[in-house]
């Protein structure tokens, strides 16, 4: 079995040299912030107050609304909607924003010719788990009944990247309780997504490559004690919190990604394998050596990646 071709493996070497020299200059925009807080929620606030602080400009052409009682940020294409893209951010359900995503989303609609509605879900510890989820619900649930006359469809697209590929999992699960939702559902973009939140063995440290990641051990604990406070990791596998463990067929098709140095690379491995073997139609995208975040360093295998997702949205809106 082969997770890559011969032209990614010719790229690796640029891969290593980019990712190396940007984590570096990571490294530097986030010295002097101090050392976080031993408490746990004062950790998550610090940690979230330090991430908001290296946020990029908004995007001018975004919308601010609230859905079903939900802040989004909407960006609507040049001309009719071919369906709408509901985008879910990451940050370990604990930070982050909408607005982090503003220009890959205003790219999306415009390349994609869709609407994209990034939802402003609520965040832990402050709204622990099923806070978030049940924001990412009641959003696709006024898409379903809204979507029409607000965009000219109720087709739909879900996806996300870390926590917001969790987000978009859990909430595509959940829309099996929403009667005809999963026919309107064209497909899930889960990159790199939190799948198992009782910590799998690239989550505990035991990876496939010690290449450096964005990610820490000792950080996605935090990540899951804030979310799932007072649960075991037994407990947090539970089908309704763990996508890899919930029952996945029937369900729609699904592009996974993620990088050999992501400490979540087990979490997509172990889900896309299991949602293939369903009978789903199943797209897994490795990308060697790249860590968390692989997206955001930029060479010939995110290049090759950005090519992979244009052409399987391409396929969903065909």
């Amino acid at each position: 079995m082969r997770l890559w071709s011969d032209e990614i493996e010719g790229m690796r070497p640029e891969a290593r040299t980019v990712v190396s020299a940007a984590l570096s200059a990571i490294a530097e925009a986030f010295t002097g912030q101090g050392a976080p807080p031993a408490d746990l929620h004062e950790r998550a606030l610090f940690s979230r107050a330090a991430f908001d602080a290296t946020l990029p400009p908004p995007e001018p052409t975004a919308v601010e609304v609230e859905l079903a009682g939900v802040p989004c940020r909407v960006f609507r294409p040049d001309g009719p909607a071919k369906a709408v893209f509901v985008h879910f951010h990451g940050g370990g359900m604990i930070l982050g924003q909408a607005q982090m995503n503003d220009a890959g989303n205003r790219a999306v609609a415009d390349r994609h010719q869709v609407a994209v509605v990034s939802v402003d879900y609520r965040l832990a510890p402050e709204h622990p788990y099923p806070a978030g989820p049940d924001d990412g619900v009641a959003v696709v649930r006024w898409l379903l009944d809204n979507g029409v006359a607000e965009f000219g469809t109720d087709r739909l697209l879900v996806g996300g990247e870390s926590a917001g590929g969790y987000m978009a999992a859990a909430v595509m699960l959940r829309m099996r309780e929403l009667p005809g939702a999963l026919d309107r559902l064209l497909g899930a973009n889960l990159v790199f997504g939190v799948m198992d939140w009782g910590r799998s063995p690239s989550q505990r440290g035991i990876r496939a490559t010690d290449g450096p990641d964005m990610l820490s051990p000792e950080g996605i604990v935090t990540f899951c004690d804030c979310y799932l406070p007072g649960l075991t990791d037994d407990e947090r596998r539970a089908p309704e919190i763990s996508p890899a463990f919930a029952d996945l067929r029937d369900l729609p098709p699904a592009l996974f990604s993620v990088g050999t140095a992501d400490h979540l690379l087990d979490d997509t491995l172990l889900m896309a394998a299991r949602y293939a073997a369903a009978g789903n139609d199943t797209q897994l995208f490795v990308a060697p050596d790249m860590p968390h975040g692989f997206q955001a360093f930029p060479c010939g295998i995110t290049t090759e990646w950005a090519h992979t997702f244009d052409r399987w949205m391409a396929a969903r809106l065909a």
